[in-house]
């Protein structure tokens, strides 16, 4: 087994709750409609999960259909990241949840917060804790349940998003796709464009918070979406640039699936043509950390990289973060 320079994904895996709400069930629930709701966002349907399913009920999932394309014994996991701002519980984490419900041994296993440039964020970091070469083989993990924190008195917001969960299993020996480099950041400097108010210590959950119903997501679309076309261009050609890569030779780009304005207007700014964007969105809707992995998925077994093509992935989330990851499939 050769052994790569680059983390590879040795495989890609996901999964989704088997309850699928399209927009006209939405719209029995919420005052909407299918036309409002595909003409703002390009959403057609969503999954959500059970009361009974968790985020690490959905991590699991991804995770064992990563572990099963990777084609490599779990025992060969030594490390669990998990990016997710819908923890099972505050503490302990996700991961820890994962790695006792996947039977792996006693590894090391956290959670990683970034909102929906998560994945991508965990992405980096296990690559980087890969390359020390502490450990041999990481489970990344984007999983989200969503529908845990919607307003369902918010129309603008509560039609946006779905559940789900994307995981890869990384490595750096053996064939996939090579993990060439990285572009991430933030900016704090505004957190209640897109936050929850409620459930940390700076305003701990108590009836007054309850009533406010300020344990659920609030966004400022109209800022957000500027915001995040503007950090998801910089992030791209930012990582481009340091690899000497002109835009135009990515032959395929993966964007954090939040709404087809976004990525439409991605694609204007980064002059490329909106079919090298892959996207499921009208599937899914947003399901934050696990929208690339999920995404990354979906392309993988449609065939649609093939050997050598180069790949962008590029997310933004609620911080703002943003995060870019280069990718030779």
């Amino acid at each position: 087994m050769s052994t790569s320079e680059y983390s590879v994904i040795l495989g890609v895996g996901s999964f989704v709750p088997s309850k699928v709400i399209d927009n006209q069930e939405l719209s029995k629930k919420v005052d909407t409609s299918d036309e409002w709701i595909q003409s703002r966002t390009g959403i057609r349907q969503r999954h959500f999960a059970g009361d009974e399913e968790s985020t690490s009920d959905l991590a699991l999932g991804a995770a064992r259909n990563a572990i099963s394309n990777a084609g490599i014994d779990s025992d060969l996991i030594d490390l669990v990241v998990v990016a997710t701002i819908t923890p099972d519980m505050a503490f302990p984490s996700t991961a820890c949840q994962l790695q006792h419900k996947l039977g792996l041994g006693k590894v090391a296993s956290f959670d990683l917060e970034a909102a929906c440039s998560g994945f991508l964020y965990a992405l980096d970091v296990a690559d980087a804790l890969l390359a020390s070469g502490r450990y041999r083989h990481a489970l990344v993990v984007g999983a989200e349940k969503m529908s845990s924190i919607m307003d369902w008195s918010d129309r603008t917001t509560c039609v946006l998003f779905g559940d789900g969960a994307g995981a890869v299993v990384l490595g750096r020996k053996g064939q996939g796709p090579q993990l060439l480099g990285f572009q991430s950041g933030a900016d704090g400097a505004n957190p209640s464009l897109l936050y929850q108010p409620a459930g940390g210590s700076k305003t701990p959950a108590s009836m007054n918070s309850i009533e406010n119903r300020e344990h659920f997501l609030r966004m400022n679309g109209r800022e957000i979406f500027k915001s995040a076309v503007r950090v998801m261009e910089m992030a791209s050609r930012q990582l481009l640039a340091a690899h000497d890569i002109d835009p135009n030779d990515v032959d395929h780009v993966i964007p954090h699936q939040a709404n087809v304005r976004i990525v439409e207007s991605l694609a204007n700014r980064l002059e490329l043509p909106i079919d090298k964007f892959f996207c499921n969105l009208e599937r899914h809707g947003n399901t934050s950390a696990a929208s690339i992995p999920l995404a990354l998925d979906e392309a993988t077994r449609l065939g649609i990289f093939k050997p050598g093509q180069l790949g962008l992935m590029v997310a933004f989330g609620a911080g703002l973060t943003w995060s870019a990851t280069l990718v030779r499939f």
